[in-house]
């Protein structure tokens, strides 16, 4: 088996967006060494102001050129795989046979597996990693990773992956972490809509929505929504909670649309994928997921 990717090993970090640049800071306090890219100018700047220790770079080749690991944090699979290997000066023209390359982006699966094979045709490997859990415990390092992929792989990632998370899954071969993930927020974004259309109800009725979060946090309609979305964010209508509108649709059409490569009838799945594909038509993809409170309480 691979030695495991501990510290000092040199990882290279493509993307320094919401998620990506917690998670990068995770790895540079690690103790590992890290090179890093993003098409943001002024995202690798203030990285490496913050971060003396990380060095950018002028494209993913030259990040991944040396590294003992490429680590991809981008918006979707297209832009993984154009980062990684279709795209100029692609990560995997710098890239020694056998060295893994770890997708923590929420891709499509079926994308993800035939990334894999294109991978290994050049005698590269590939873990799917995407994560769970928000800028806040992307900042704290307690994030949720699925990942999937050949269990010595996932294995020799492990070090690597919880510098960044609390708990790492290994969900099966490649392309099972981005389905799961895909999955999971299936269900936190169905949980978030049908708690602020509660709250939007109960409110018209007259109860006074705070009072409501606490029954529901002490009854059987607590969940994640109800105890981190509801008070901070979706109650007092600030709607910062740090995950975009856009990714959100995105991660339930991938997960819609699995649903319908495999054959498999969920309803509710393809109802949740169109009403926030409506709610991201109206207040934009950069507006925050828990504005879909504000989009179901004045359509």
């Amino acid at each position: 088996m691979p030695a495991p990717l501990t510290p000092p090993a040199t990882i290279a970090f493509i993307g320094l967006g919401m998620m990506g640049k917690p998670m990068a800071a995770r790895l540079v306090a690690a103790g590992y060494g890290l090179r890093v890219y993003d098409a943001s100018q002024q995202a690798m700047s203030d990285f490496v102001g913050a971060h003396p220790a990380a060095l950018a770079t002028a494209s993913a080749k030259a990040a991944a050129s040396g590294a003992d690991a490429v680590i991809t944090m981008l918006p979707d699979g297209k832009i993984v795989r154009a980062a990684v290997l279709d795209g100029a000066e692609a990560a995997a023209d710098g890239l020694a046979p056998g060295t893994i390359v770890i997708d923590m982006s929420s891709s499509a699966p079926t994308g993800t597996r035939t990334l894999g094979s294109d991978l290994a045709a050049r005698s590269l490997r590939c873990v799917d990693a995407p994560v769970s859990g928000g800028v806040r415990r992307a900042i704290d390092g307690s994030l949720a990773i699925m990942a999937g992929g050949a269990a010595a792989d996932v294995e020799q990632c492990r070090p690597l992956l919880l510098a960044m998370g609390k708990s790492v899954f290994h969900t099966g071969a490649i392309g099972s972490g981005h389905a799961l993930k895909a999955l999971n927020n299936y269900l936190s974004a169905t949980s978030l809509l049908s708690m602020c259309e509660a709250l939007i109800v109960g409110e018209a009725f007259g109860l006074d929505p705070a009072v409501m979060a606490d029954v529901f946090n002490a009854s059987s309609g607590m969940s994640n929504s109800t105890q981190v979305k509801a008070k901070p964010f979706v109650i007092p209508r600030n709607y910062t909670a740090g995950f975009a509108m856009g990714l959100m649709s995105k991660d339930l059409r991938t997960a819609a649309d699995l649903a319908d490569q495999i054959g498999v009838r969920a309803d509710t799945l393809q109802a949740m994928a169109d009403v926030w594909a409506e709610a991201m038509a109206k207040l934009g993809k950069d507006a925050d997921h828990t504005a879909i409170h504000r989009f179901l309480a004045e359509r």
